[in-house]
């Protein structure tokens, strides 16, 4: 049986992390409700995408320390899909948390069928750059490149060292 992808749920509201749970069953869902919690998630399970509200405790009236676990999950694991919800100067906290490296931004009150579109298409992007530095790392191992062409095939390893 295959592994089912990782979220990481960053939400301080219990009821909101109850039904993010129920709506994403297809994931390994992993909840944590303040920056402590969330980074020992990242360390732990390594998660692909992460949901974060940035109006964490001790400051859930403000985006200080949603901010700050940005940044910190994006210092530990910079591949890391972060899709930021927040209701608190939507707006202006979408082109600060873009700028710090967030992936995406979704104003509340969170609709969930739209929320899971932004998390699926986080999940292919992240499988595409993985897979991409997976066949760059095997490219570069066997010298089969010629210029930035892929040439794995014998025919084309053959006309690119003409």
């Amino acid at each position: 049986m295959e592994a089912r992808p990782v979220l990481l749920i960053v939400e301080d509201d219990l009821g909101l992390q109850r039904q993010l749970r129920w709506a994403y069953e297809g994931y390994e869902i992993v909840v944590a409700s303040d920056r402590a919690t969330a980074i020992e998630a990242v360390r732990a399970h390594e998660p692909a995408v992460v949901t974060l509200d940035l109006g964490l405790p001790p400051d859930p009236d403000g985006v200080t320390e949603g901010f700050a676990t940005l940044r910190e999950i994006l210092a530990l694991k910079p591949d890391t899909k972060v899709i930021i919800a927040s209701g608190h100067g939507a707006r202006e906290s979408a082109l600060t948390a873009i700028a710090e490296g967030a992936w995406d931004f979704y104003a509340k009150p969170i609709d969930i069928d739209v929320l899971g579109m932004i998390v699926a298409r986080a999940f292919h992007v992240h499988g595409l750059e993985a897979e991409n530095r997976r066949l760059a790392m095997r490219v570069a191992a066997s010298g089969s490149g010629f210029g930035g062409v892929i040439a794995a095939s014998p025919e084309m390893a053959l006309v690119t060292r003409t």
